[in-house]
């Protein structure tokens, strides 16, 4: 469990971020912080993505700071939104690794902050290779 520091910061607990692993914006992540997101196609949207088949706004991202957990919410889109592969129809908790497909993006959500792009990037990769099937020869 969690516990709280000076100025409402978490110790023990990382903020989330959310990394795009494919599509035109394959690469690019977000912070979330404590606090709801939404994503979509809107220009006003924290999370922007410029998919024909996303909603204007598409999944909001909850985070309950009771809790310390993080729920995606599909906002009423038009397609659906699916985490791991199950299209989900109320509040899902998300989990660090979980994959979300909206439109023809897939996001990677996992419970880590990074400092940079290529931090974010690095962690990607080494989950990919941990995903990938092992061959016997």
């Amino acid at each position: 469990m969690p516990t709280w520091g000076a100025f409402g910061s978490v110790r023990g607990f990382e903020m989330a971020s959310v990394i795009i692993t494919s599509g035109q914006q394959k690469g690019d992540y977000y912070p979330l912080g404590q606090r709801t997101t939404v994503v979509g196609r809107a220009e006003t949207l924290p999370i922007q993505i410029l998919d024909d088949m996303i909603s204007r706004k598409h999944l909001q991202i909850r985070y309950v700071k009771e809790e310390g957990k993080y729920y995606a919410v599909d906002m009423k889109s038009r397609h659906g939104v699916f985490v791991n592969a199950g299209k989900i129809s109320g509040e899902t908790t998300l989990v660090d690794g979980d994959e979300i497909l909206i439109g023809e993006t897939t996001l990677l959500f996992t419970d880590k902050d990074f400092d940079d792009r290529e931090s974010a990037l690095s962690h990607f990769k080494k989950v990919g290779e941990r995903s990938r099937p092992t061959h016997i020869q």
